[in-house]
C-alpha cells in the first residue's frame, strides 16, 4: 500500500511457481502460482528438515501446488503439516496434503473473528477465511513441535488473524512468520477477523525474540527481523498519527480517512485500506482517544474523545 516510504521493503522475488529453492540448509520452498495484490508473488510454502519433513502453509486449494510440494519431497516422508493461519491463500490445500501423506496438521485451531461481530456489521468479505479448516492437533504459544533434526516453537502472534502462530527455529535463530511480517508489504489487519491492539503486541513478542531471519507466507525472506519489526512498529504508529491528525480538522468517516491517508493507493486495495483504518480506529476507541456513536464499525463516523 501507499505510504510506505518509511520500511525498507523487498519486492525482489524471482522464485517461480513450482520451483524447489533452498535458501538456507533444511529450508526449502515452493511459491504457489496465486498472484495477486493481496499475496504479491503467491502463497509461499515451506519444507523443513531432510528425510523426514514438515510443509508449513498447503497454500489456497490449488491442485498444481499441492502435486509440486508433494514432487519436492519424492522419497522422502512428510511427518507434520504446520498450519499459520486459516486464510483461504495458506490452509485450504491442507486437505490435499493430508490425504497423500498422513501427516497429521499442527495449527492453533479453526478460524475465528478476533472479537464477536457488532449487530451492524455484515460479514466482512476481506478476510478470506476458511471456515472448513480444523487441525488434528491444536497448538498452544510455547509448544514445542519436534521432527527429526528439527524442534519449531509456535509463538502466537494474533492480530492478521486470531489464530495466527509463528514457527520459530531457535537453534537456527530462524522464524517462519506467515502473514504477520511480510517483506513486500504491510500486512492486511481487517476487523472483526484481525486486530490492530493484537497485532501490535504480537510485534512486539517477536522483537524480544531472538530469531533474526524470518521467512513469510509471501515475498522473499527478511534478514534483521527484529529490526524490521521495529520499523513496522515505526509506520503503524505515524499511520495512527495520520488518523488523529485527519480527525483534529473536525470528525470523519472512513473513506474520508483513507483518501486523506493513502495518498495513490491501488484502487483494487481502498476497501482493505478502510479495514486497517477501522482496526486503528478499534484500538483508538478503546483507549479513550477518539469517539463515535455506537460501536466502532466501517460505516461509523469519528471525532476526536
Amino acid at each position: 500500500m501507499a505510504d510506505n516510504d518509511d520500511i525498507p521493503f523487498n519486492r525482489d522475488f524471482p522464485l517461480q511457481p513450482g520451483v524447489v529453492d533452498e535458501p538456507r540448509p533444511g529450508v526449502r520452498r515452493v511459491l504457489c502460482n496465486n498472484p495477486s495484490p493481496f499475496t504479491f508473488t503467491g502463497t509461499v510454502s515451506y519444507i523443513v528438515g531432510k528425510g523426514k519433513v514438515a510443509i508449513i502453509d498447503p497454500g489456497p486449494d490449488d491442485e498444481a501446488h499441492a502435486k509440486a510440494l508433494l514432487d519436492a519431497v519424492r522419497g522422502e516422508t512428510v511427518t507434520h503439516i504446520l498450519v499459520t493461519h486459516t486464510h483461504r491463500d495458506h490452509s485450504p490445500n491442507t486437505a490435499r496434503i493430508r490425504a497423500a501423506t498422513g501427516a497429521p496438521v499442527y495449527a492453533e485451531g479453526p478460524h475465528r473473528a478476533s472479537r464477536p461481530r457488532f449487530e451492524s456489521e455484515k460479514h466482512n468479505p476481506e478476510s478470506g477465511a476458511d471456515r472448513d479448516f480444523r487441525p488434528d492437533i491444536e497448538v498452544k504459544s510455547g509448544d514445542v513441535i519436534e521432527g527429526q533434526g528439527w524442534a519449531l516453537e509456535a509463538v502466537a502472534t494474533p492480530g492478521h488473524t486470531a489464530n495466527h502462530l509463528a514457527f520459530a527455529w531457535p537453534e537456527r535463530k530462524i522464524n517462519f512468520v506467515g502473514d504477520h511480517v511480510m517483506g513486500w508489504s504491510t500486512s492486511i489487519v481487517a476487523p472483526p477477523d484481525g486486530s490492530m491492539i493484537d497485532y501490535m503486541a504480537s510485534l512486539a513478542r517477536l522483537e524480544a525474540r531472538e530469531e533474526d531471519l524470518y521467512f513469510s507466507g509471501h515475498g522473499p525472506e527478511i534478514p534483521q527481523g527484529p529490526r524490521y519489526v521495529r520499523f513496522l512498529t515505526r509506520h503503524r504508529q505515524a499511520r495512527e498519527a495520520s488518523i488523529l491528525h485527519r480527525l483534529a480538522k473536525g470528525e470523519a468517516d472512513i473513506p474520508t480517512m483513507v483518501r486523506a491517508i493513502y495518498i495513490g493507493i491501488d484502487p483494487r486495495l481502498t476497501n482493505a485500506a478502510g479495514y486497517s483504518v477501522l482496526a486503528h480506529l478499534e484500538d483508538l476507541v478503546a483507549r479513550g482517544i477518539v469517539a463515535t456513536d455506537g460501536d466502532p464499525v466501517i460505516g461509523g463516523t469519528y471525532r476526536l474523545a
